[in-house]
């Protein structure tokens, strides 16, 4: 990890761009934001002299809060699903990941130990299986699915676990169809937690899936190119979706290695389906050989597709904050924490690529370049969008 400084007691990040295009300067002191205010004035001010104070310029760079990945894969024991906590998380402008069900009640507490001394905060849903993903079809068998050990952990560890997270497509459940979503669901109503649903190939069909879902419930992988997905042959959402949604379903990327498609994507946007929260779904063999490789690559991927700057950083700040009711995590108001993220649209071209293998070239794209965090600077440490 490439750690600039470890901890200094004055901050100064100068000439930082706010979404709005205001050039401002920040100042941390102590973990905590001390003021923001344009970035002319500081030219003037002889606090800006002071020696013993980081300074770190940041212009040409947008300035937001901390980003939050709401679907990873952070055990690292476990292959392919697995991966180190700062490599996905800070390393790549992402302050917060939320580790997507890579554990069940077997593991969960080994996953929270590995979080102890990472600089990424670690939220986490917990699989229904207790065996989680150390086995690929994890939900093929009932008896994986322990109740008792559920509702222990999440008495355990409140302050990580978020939700359950139950993947429901055919190689996982296998012969037991929708049967392990109905466990989930009474899970669900025992522990008071939402649930995470991973679509995917059926059976069980998507909209036996859309029917058993309840408000803040979240369907991962919305934008999957399988035959078994939100939309109809004509691209337009399934009335089964529509109605989730109005229900209060809430959606979410997940790119991962199979679940994200140009095509797909261009039919919820011209269905003017919104960004709720815009997730990776990363983990190491897909962050080394793509087609994800990190979240900026991810946002730019949305950049692409037209959407607004503003709009693609609410998705994975302030939706991801209000979904998982942190608002403090979206927050850079003077006396909060500094949880900051700096990027750049920098220009193209390069290519992007989605799970199917399409390719697209965009003449721009997004690139972390620091989060704050715990009071220090860190330069991200990601390859260059250039080389995908």
């Amino acid at each position: 990890m490439q750690h600039d400084t470890d901890g200094p007691h004055r901050l100064l990040l100068r000439k930082a761009m706010l979404l709005s295009g205001e050039q401002v300067d920040v100042l941390i002191t102590d973990g905590i934001i001390s003021w923001i205010q344009p970035s002319d004035i500081g030219n003037q001010d002889s606090a800006y002299d002071d020696s013993a104070m980081q300074q770190v310029n940041c212009e040409g760079w947008y300035l937001t809060s901390g980003w939050i990945d709401m679907h990873v894969h952070a055990y690292s024991e476990l292959s392919p699903y697995g991966d180190e906590i700062d490599k996905i998380g800070i390393h790549h402008g992402v302050t917060t990941i939320v580790d997507a069900g890579s554990c069940g009640g077997d593991d969960i507490h080994e996953l929270l130990y590995q979080s102890e001394g990472t600089r990424t905060s670690l939220l986490a849903f917990l699989n229904i299986s207790r065996i989680g993903l150390r086995r690929v079809d994890e939900l093929s068998n009932l008896e994986w699915i322990d109740a008792d050990q559920v509702k222990k952990a999440v008495q355990h560890y409140p302050d990580y676990i978020v939700g359950l997270k139950a993947r429901i497509s055919s190689s996982v459940v296998q012969e037991q169809g929708i049967k392990p979503l109905r466990r989930a669901r009474e899970l669900s109503t025992q522990t008071n937690l939402p649930l995470m649903v991973h679509i995917g190939s059926g059976p069980p069909d998507i909209r036996e899936v859309l029917n058993l879902l309840e408000a803040g419930d979240i369907v991962t992988h919305y934008l999957n190119g399988k035959s078994n997905n939100l939309f109809d042959a004509a691209g337009d959402p399934l009335p089964e979706l529509t109605a989730a949604l109005q229900r209060g379903i809430h959606l979410d990327v997940g790119h991962g290695s199979a679940s994200f498609s140009f095509r797909v994507a261009e039919q919820a946007r011209h269905a003017g389906i919104p960004l709720y929260t815009i997730s990776t779904d990363i983990y190491r063999r897909n962050r080394l050989n793509g087609p994800v490789y990190n979240m900026s690559n991810v946002l730019s991927k949305f950049l692409y597709l037209g959407y607004e700057l503003a709009d693609i950083m609410e998705a994975v700040t302030v939706n991801a904050a209000e979904w998982l009711n942190r608002p403090e995590l979206a927050d850079m108001n003077l006396g909060q924490q500094a949880n900051l993220t700096l990027f750049a649209i920098e220009p193209g071209p390069v290519l992007l690529t989605d799970s199917e293998g399409e390719q697209r070239t965009a003449s721009q794209y997004i690139e972390a370049k620091g989060v704050v965090k715990d009071g220090a600077y860190f330069a991200c440490q990601i390859r260059t969008q250039a080389s995908h």
